[in-house]
């Protein structure tokens, strides 16, 4: 029971309720402002920013746990979002990126149970094709592009954490098994940076961690990365250039590769978790979730980094 209350996330407060903002802010005269709000309030979505554009799909609404097959488009631009054709079945907790302009989104929840299914959205055709399926389902597990392959990251599944990674080779549109995580993780943050692969924070078991895990493609080994100043799960982890920001509750932090430290940022003005965060245009956008108050939120905030 608990790994369902816990991993699942099938009510809103599936989240340990975040910390506090650091009272010295390091940037003070940052502040964060709302844009156009998704015309569905959800948390736990699959996202990607590709072409200046962000695109949500699937999540849920969180007091019902109720899957939804909604995918919208965002243009900041023209500060709008635009409803794009629908999922195929409605889907919670699955994994999304951008691969070649291109939005896939892999495994997740059904109300049939957690599925295999990868998903390729053409933004010109507006059609989803299907893609070789993940070896095995997965939900709370992280997709993410690197060197024209594809990651699929820890997640849950069977009652506990994994440490499985896939990769997809686009070519033969097959996986296979990659070198796995160091530790089981699920509800974590992950991207590819400085031509590595990224895992931030999660959670094991009842543990909100730390900890970063870095990937050199190159030699195919993890190493320890600079620990978050703070615990964070289910966050928005977005790059711009050589920083990282880490968007969790009321905390809002960013990793320079310049200094090699995380420093504390200005907080949100709505603290959410299991929320989107992508850096488009000099922009950091954080995108839907869940509030501290256990309620899905259509909410999008933008904060100037650039």
């Amino acid at each position: 029971m608990r790994a369902l209350a816990v991993a699942l996330a099938v009510v809103c407060g599936g989240a340990v309720v975040g910390a506090l903002a650091s009272a010295g802010a390091s940037t003070p005269a940052a502040a964060w402002e709302r844009v156009a709000s998704l015309s569905q309030r959800r948390s736990y979505a699959a996202a990607a920013a590709t072409g200046g554009r962000i695109y949500v799909a699937g999540g849920m609404v969180g007091e019902t746990g109720r899957p939804l097959a909604t995918v919208s488009r965002y243009d900041p631009r023209g500060d709008a979002w635009t409803t794009l054709a629908p999922l195929p079945v409605p889907t919670r907790s699955a994994a999304g990126t951008a691969f070649r302009g291109r939005f896939v989104v892999a495994g997740g929840t059904t109300a049939a149970g957690n599925v295999t299914s990868v998903l390729e959205l053409d933004p010109r055709g507006g059609r989803w094709r299907a893609l070789a399926p993940l070896p095995a389902p997965r939900f709370n597990h992280r997709l993410v592009a690197l060197d024209g392959r594809l990651y699929a990251l820890g997640g849950y599944a069977e009652g506990r954490e994994r440490r499985d990674v896939f990769v997809h080779e686009r070519a033969a549109n097959r996986w296979r098994r990659g070198t796995p995580l160091p530790r089981a993780v699920h509800a974590f943050g992950a991207v590819a940076f400085q031509g590595e692969l990224w895992v931030v924070g999660g959670r094991r078991g009842e543990r909100v961690l730390r900890e970063v895990w870095i990937f050199d493609p190159r030699t195919g080994r993890w190493r320890a990365g600079p620990a978050l100043p703070e615990p964070m799960e289910l966050l928005g982890l977005a790059v711009d250039g050589d920083r990282l920001h880490a968007v969790w509750e009321s905390t809002y932090q960013v990793y320079d590769a310049g200094t090699g430290r995380w420093r504390d940022g200005p907080a949100p003005e709505v603290p959410r978790h299991a929320l989107a965060a992508f850096v488009v245009s000099g922009s950091l956008y954080a995108i839907g979730g869940c509030t501290t108050a256990l309620r899905d939120s259509p909410v999008v905030e933008r904060l100037r980094v650039g």
